[in-house]
């Protein structure tokens, strides 16, 4: 069990689950259940993406509705895996995605992480894995506002700032979002997370024949989103 369902079991605590528990009925339901990993590979793409909306709707509305079986999670995915949704994420410990999308549960969702959210080798065949053997059928690529990979990028075009050791080539492959960017109306680096995500997106897609033959034949869908540190709500943008 989770510390902040720990924490529910007060008084105030049972209460305001109460509350919330209402608050949260017109939501989608998104609670984990033991078929529910082994069914993944028959979700559309459309309906992943409904449910990762209908997720992060609750992480905002009510967030103390956490996941908390997990020995019964565990058991139940031990044997196998078949995530419905694969998210290309930021390393940046604000951003989890199985929190934000509603606290989902072990087994569903296929994570790749690193600085900038980037599609690398390695993250293009974690992609490529989770579409082709183990059925899931939406790619999310996951900027998030204030990311300091992109505002490195953007300093480095507004600058020419070089970075030492691994960060700068790491950097560099931001660059040409950041340039695309410079100069339209808006926050510089907030314009640079959204066409970095969806350059990201788009390369996904075309790079990659697996995941372009999957998307051509409806079975995988890949968009982008902008995950807000403020607010939490995330915004798909395409």
């Amino acid at each position: 069990m989770c510390v902040e369902c720990e924490s529910l079991f007060s008084r105030r605590g049972l209460l305001s689950l109460a509350a919330a528990a209402v608050a949260a009925t017109s939501l989608a339901t998104v609670g984990w259940s033991p078929a529910r990993a082994a069914a993944a590979a028959t979700i559309a793409p459309d309906e992943a993406l409904a449910k990762l909306k209908a997720g992060n709707a609750k992480f905002i509305n009510a967030p103390q509705l956490c996941e908390s079986d997990l020995n019964q999670q565990r058991a139940s995915v031990a044997a196998s895996q078949s995530p419905w949704a694969t998210i290309l994420a930021c390393s940046d410990s604000r951003v989890a995605p199985e929190l934000i999308f509603g606290g989902v549960g072990l087994g569903e969702l296929f994570v790749a992480r690193d600085v900038g959210n980037m599609a690398d080798v390695a993250t293009m065949g974690t992609i490529e894995y989770g579409a082709e053997h183990l059925g899931s059928s939406l790619v999310v690529v996951l900027g998030h506002e204030r990311c300091g990979a992109v505002a490195a990028a953007c300093e480095e075009v507004e600058k020419h700032t070089k970075l030492p050791g691994s960060i700068g080539p790491m950097v560099e492959a931001i660059v040409p979002a950041a340039l695309a960017v410079k100069g339209r109306p808006g926050d510089f680096v907030d314009n640079a997370v959204r066409e970095s995500a969806r350059r990201t997106a788009a390369q996904i897609a075309a790079r990659s024949e697996i995941v372009r033959d999957l998307v051509k034949a409806g079975k995988v869908k890949v968009v982008y989103a902008r995950y807000d540190l403020n607010s939490g709500v995330v915004d798909f943008l395409g």
